[in-house]
């Protein structure tokens, strides 16, 4: 019965039955399924299961470029298993850093052919072996292989999961209730006890507790119903405290700890998890018992409690430290700062040509930001003014803020505002808006926690708005590289893309030209320089020049012509390259390939071919290579494409079949006019392909107008 599906189930809870039944068969304790959506270069978090979903805050949201599991898993497309904190940490210092609990992790892929869906992450108890077994694996991969199953028949069936659907959690399992008796029998046993007994949820709530708990805790069992402890027992409000609860939910593991209930009692608490909550035995204890220093009794506030704040604020650190561009950063502080510390809106300003730039916002309204950006920074508004003094300022409610600035504007389900200038090296690089929905007095720690996460903020800034100007330039430079329009060539439908790799691996090397000759000749070349930089980019440019001052030559010349020059140049790269002659009065052409991936050939109301050229060197290592010529028919129908490794290349695909694959997405879809039939091609590659390298892709059709 575990696998019947009811014709009226979502997508969506269809994938979630596929997560809990994967948790069950693996023996996980915790899972998050992440989705990526095609063309995105980012996992999105999409089920999350045997945790509450303000653990998986700061990973919400994994690019494929992260050093994570998940990520790892996707890119090479291989189970990562890490069955210690010890290995976790010498592998993946950002999350052990974060979550320094005793757990073993696995991260599979989930795939159905070249389709890449996403990655799915389960924890086991730090009890568990150092190894999986391979029955754990075989469920693990079994696990995945359902899931891909339910995403691809979802699309199939016209009720795709959309990555961006949001987070779903699975309710926590738990055992049938009790029947009234025995729940009454269970009662009285636990208050004859000698000690306190405490029940909470998997969020940390309190839902149980004994008359003597109450009374070795100094409150009332039903004032501390549904509360948290830190919060309503302010001595329990220590991060260490705190930290013993999220290390028994995330471990699974029993642990202990001992307070100091002022003035002068020490109470010990020992922790029970599983899957539905903890329980919790509280005794009296002694000093020398004591897990740490005593805590002062704080006023009660409305930041998080500091073992959250501390967690986040470190998870934040190191995750800005991986931010290339300043999107990046906006888009980092949207997926973590705001649901970590319970921000309505935010919005990241910088300052160009003497005003006010909204680089990037959430949760603020288009119209409001629209007053911000391009204000002057020497207008009235706040957040020019602390821009420009470098002096933060903080408003407990809108009122306060209309007292200080008559000007601004009421936006519905906000009420407390921050303001922060952004400071790097000593000078201002920007300001952050915070805004909350209720009203907040920002007592003097939670001044000095925003204030950290400022700096912290500026400095990625400041590195972002580097990154991004020299990018914006690279890529300028290969716009200009590029050909800008390609020829009308009577007798041929030809169409072309190009697509750059992933953001933050740099520029690439790959280029195409086709070239009219005269009217029954043509030419077309395509090529990729090794390498992710402007160097790259610029031999590019002098190898696509120099192809090009040779064309109309046989093909061997022109590679020949071309290697011995990139050989006298020296440049230290290695260039792959084919180059293709299209006679069009004598229905044909001519190929030599320089280590290029083989083209595809497809016939005329038939199948696609992939043309095993014989092979040539790399440009750039012999200048004495030579590049044996290919003849083939090119009869009206006949369609090429000429590609980058980009196109087929994946970490753990077999590079032929990824070609036989290309080659059977030609076929089904030849009929279609080339610029369809690119716009299809990439869509192609965008799902089955990491996005980790530059793609180029040339589609030449020859037509029946042949030239007269």
């Amino acid at each position: 019965m575990d696998n019947v599906r009811p014709r009226t189930e979502s997508g969506a809870e269809l994938l979630d039955r596929a997560v809990a039944r994967a948790v069950r068969r693996t023996g996980a304790s915790v899972a998050m399924l992440y989705l990526l959506a095609p063309g995105e270069s980012t996992l999105r978090l999409t089920v999350l299961a045997g945790v509450p979903a303000e653990f998986a805050a700061p990973w919400t949201r994994v690019p494929l470029s992260a050093p994570m599991p998940v990520a790892d898993a996707l890119k090479d497309q291989h189970l990562v298993w890490l069955g210690s904190q010890e290995e976790l940490a010498r592998r993946y210092p950002r999350p052990a850093l974060v979550l320094p609990y005793r757990f073993a992790l696995a991260a599979a892929p989930v795939l159905t052919g070249a389709a890449v869906w996403g990655g799915l992450v389960l924890l086991w108890p730090g009890s568990h072996p150092p190894q999986l077994s391979p029955e754990e694996r075989a469920a693990v991969h079994a696990g995945c292989g359902e899931i891909a199953l339910v995403l691809h028949e979802a699309e199939e069936h016209g009720r795709p999961v959309p990555p961006d659907l949001g987070l779903r959690v699975l309710p926590p399992l738990s055992a049938p209730p009790p029947d009234t008796a025995t729940a009454s029998r269970a009662a009285e046993y636990l208050q004859r006890l000698p000690g306190g007994c405490c029940a909470l949820d998997m969020h940390g709530r309190i839902t149980f507790l004994t008359d003597t708990g109450a009374e070795l805790v100094g409150g009332s069992a039903a004032d501390l119903m549904g509360t948290l402890p830190w919060e309503s027992l302010p001595w329990l409000d220590d991060p260490l405290f705190e930290d013993q609860y999220r290390g028994a939910v995330v471990s699974r593991q029993p642990t202990s700890f001992t307070a100091l209930r002022p003035p002068d009692r020490w109470l010990s608490f020992r922790l029970y998890p599983d899957a539905s909550g903890i329980s919790v035995y509280i005794t009296p204890g002694t000093a020398a018992h004591a897990a740490g220093p005593a805590a002062e009794s704080p006023a009660p506030s409305s930041a998080p409690s500091r073992a959250v704040a501390l967690y986040h604020l470190m998870h934040l650190a190191a995750t800005l430290t991986e931010a290339v561009g300043i999107q990046d950063v906006v888009g980092l502080l949207s997926d973590q700062l705001v649901p970590a510390f319970r921000i309505q809106a935010l919005a990241v300003m910088t300052a160009a040509e003497g005003r006010l730039r909204v680089e990037g916002h959430h949760g603020f309204a288009p119209e409001l930001m629209d007053r911000f950006d391009g204000a002057p920074l020497a207008s009235r508004t706040p957040a020019a003014h602390v821009l420009t003094t470098g002096v933060p300022s903080f408003y407990r409610s809108f009122a306060e803020l209309k007292r200080a600035y008559p000007p601004a504007v009421l936006q519905e389900g906000l009420a407390a505002w921050a303001f922060l200038p952004l400071i790097a090296s000593g000078r201002p690089v920007g300001s952050l808006v915070l805004a909350y929905e209720m009203t907040r007095p920002f007592e003097p720690e939670e001044r000095a926690l925003l204030a950290s996460i400022a700096g912290l903020i500026a400095q990625a800034l400041d590195r972002a708005r580097l990154y991004d100007a020299k990018d914006q330039l690279a890529h300028s430079l290969q716009a200009h590289l590029l050909p800008h329009t390609l020829p009308r060539i009577s007798g041929l439908d030809i169409a072309a893309r190009y697509l750059p790799a992933a953001h933050g691996t740099g520029i690439g090397g790959d280029f195409y030209d086709v070239i009219r000759l005269d009217a029954t000749t043509a030419a077309a070349t395509i090529g990729d320089v090794q390498g992710h930089n402007v160097k790259a980019a610029a031999l590019m440019g002098q190898v696509r020049t120099a192809v090009h001052a040779s064309a109309g030559a046989p093909p061997a010349e022109v590679l020949a012509r071309t290697n011995r020059l990139l050989t006298d140049l020296d440049p230290g790269l290695f260039t792959s390259c084919l180059y293709v002659h299209l006679d069009l009065a004598g229905h044909r052409a001519l190929l030599a390939t320089a280590g290029h991936p083989p083209p595809l050939l497809h016939h005329p109301g038939g199948h696609t071919e992939v043309l095993r050229l014989p092979p040539g060197l790399l440009l750039g290592i012999d200048p004495e290579a030579t590049y044996p010529t290919t003849e083939i028919p090119l009869p009206a129908g006949a369609a090429l494409a000429l590609y980058t490794d980009g196109l087929v290349e994946a970490p753990g695909t077999d590079l032929d079949e990824a070609t036989a694959a290309l080659a059977e997405q030609f076929t089904r879809a030849a009929g279609r006019p080339m610029e369809a039939l690119a716009d299809t091609l990439v869509r192609y590659a965008e799902r089955s392909t990491p996005g980790s390298d530059d793609i180029a892709l040339l589609l030449i059709k020859a037509l029946a107008e042949q030239p007269g």
